[in-house]
């Protein structure tokens, strides 16, 4: 295990900056409904529906809003969505994995498709470029939960591969067959996480100008506010000035 070896990962995970918060919380519940419906509605026995319960918990998605998702999917009225995935090339050679769950297919794929278009992006097939990510759990702690040192040696114990920590929190990662049970061995010591979840990582990162990388981050953005779009990854890396453009 790596103790502090950091991986840069582009990741917008359900519009958490300057997004609608109902919009938000449409694809949180969303999710919440897809787990319960794919296995039992209890949180201790459904880990995909606990996890989507830690991350709603984590935006803030008040407790109603969880419930009602949850009973959602035993509902007379209840919807089907299908998990998609797409895979294509932004800018710049960039990769970029999108996640959705849809009650549509035709429909998402199209808008999909266009928002790559006219990104200046093309959509691949399934597997164009999952190859240059590896898919792995990952669970989130705020720094002030534990030192770093106290982190790396709990998530060592819990079976995790993997532990990123810095000014910004703890990134334990694990195969995805051990999530649960990390995120599990690690709530006890540390409490509830801010987030426990399946991510696609990159494995190298490209470097891009800036020019390019205004345009794969409207990309990027333009995905994430589709309402089906649930992930977006990319493995690109932006340049200092162009981190400082869009924190100004």
């Amino acid at each position: 295990m790596a103790g502090h070896s950091q991986f840069k990962n582009i990741m917008h995970r359900k519009g958490k900056q300057d997004k609608v918060r109902s919009k938000v919380f449409g694809k949180l519940a969303r999710e919440i409904t897809v787990a319960a419906k794919l296995g039992l509605p209890d949180p201790a026995f459904n880990p995909r529906l606990r996890l989507a319960i830690i991350e709603a918990r984590a935006e803030n998605m008040p407790k109603d809003n969880i419930e009602r998702a949850i009973k959602k999917a035993s509902g007379s009225d209840q919807e089907s969505y299908d998990e998609i995935r797409y895979e294509g090339y932004a800018p710049g050679g960039v990769a970029v994995i999108v996640e959705a769950l849809t009650d549509n297919n035709n429909r998402t794929a199209g808008e999909v498709r266009s928002i790559f278009t006219k990104a200046g992006g093309n959509l691949g097939t399934t597997g164009s470029v999952a190859f240059m990510f590896d898919h792995v759990g990952v669970v989130e702690y705020d720094a002030a939960k534990a030192s770093a040192d106290a982190m790396l040696d709990a998530a060592i114990e819990a079976g995790a591969d993997d532990v990123v920590s810095d000014d910004n929190g703890h990134q334990i990662v694990t195969q995805t067959g051990n999530l649960h049970e990390v995120t599990k061995a690690l709530e006890a010591k540390f409490g509830e996480p801010r987030k426990s979840g399946m991510v696609w990582k990159p494995q190298n990162t490209v470097a891009v100008d800036d020019e390019a990388g205004e345009k794969i981050i409207k990309l990027i953005e333009a995905l994430d506010d589709s309402d089906d779009v649930q992930n977006v990854y990319a493995n690109f890396e932006m340049s200092d000035s162009l981190v400082a453009k869009m924190s100004a």
